[in-house]
């Protein structure tokens, strides 16, 4: 009887240690997944305000043209930048968005050069409104490409650590790319003068 007891009390132990083991991987299969999410998240508020970045770009460019007609590579450089943004969003890669908007960076460096040469259209209400509003759109994005390789790290992190990286690889979870400036000119700020 006693025997019987004792080996009740170890079956009874066995269950609990399965059921806290199975609890235990749901609970971090559970935070794998929220952490995936919390990044694809965060990459689609990035990607939200390079659309809106790019959606003022034809009224931005509509404005200058008035002025400054004559410079058309920049408009040429829009639209390949404009292109080459709607390819890499629909691959969904980090490193050719990046990409892209390095294109459209250095398209919006060169048109403040123009206005530099015309007082005109820097006197324009409507420029001026559009280029407020392209600063404030530039800042979202850079808020949120910050938030979102924060975000990225967690998740890496999750996926490396012990005993995570276990439940992580079992369940086949990927490391998220970091949005990553390559170029000295990228790292810089675009510059709105009025």
């Amino acid at each position: 009887m006693f025997l019987l007891s004792v080996g009740g009390i170890i079956g009874l132990l066995a269950v609990v240690l399965v059921v806290i083991l199975i609890v235990f991987v749901i609970g971090i299969y559970n935070q794998l997944v929220v952490l995936r999410n919390n990044v694809r998240n965060s990459w689609s508020q990035i990607d939200v305000q390079l659309k809106r970045r790019f959606d003022m770009i034809p009224n931005l460019v509509e404005t200058v043209k008035g002025y400054a007609a004559h410079e058309d590579g920049i408009f040429k450089e829009f639209a390949r930048a404009r292109n080459m943004y709607q390819e890499a969003s629909k691959s969904g890669s980090v490193a050719e968005t990046a990409e892209a908007a390095k294109g459209i960076s250095g398209a919006i460096g060169r048109l403040l050069m123009v206005q530099e040469q015309y007082p005109e259209l820097k006197a324009n209400e409507n420029f001026k409104e559009l280029m407020i509003q392209l600063k404030d759109t530039e800042d979202k994005i850079m808020f949120g490409r910050q938030f979102y390789n924060d975000t990225a790290l967690k998740l890496n992190n999750k996926i490396e650590l012990f005993p995570s990286n276990i439940i992580a690889n079992a369940f086949s979870f990927k490391q998220a790319e970091f949005f990553v400036v390559d170029s000295e000119e990228e790292r810089k700020a675009v510059k709105v003068k009025f």
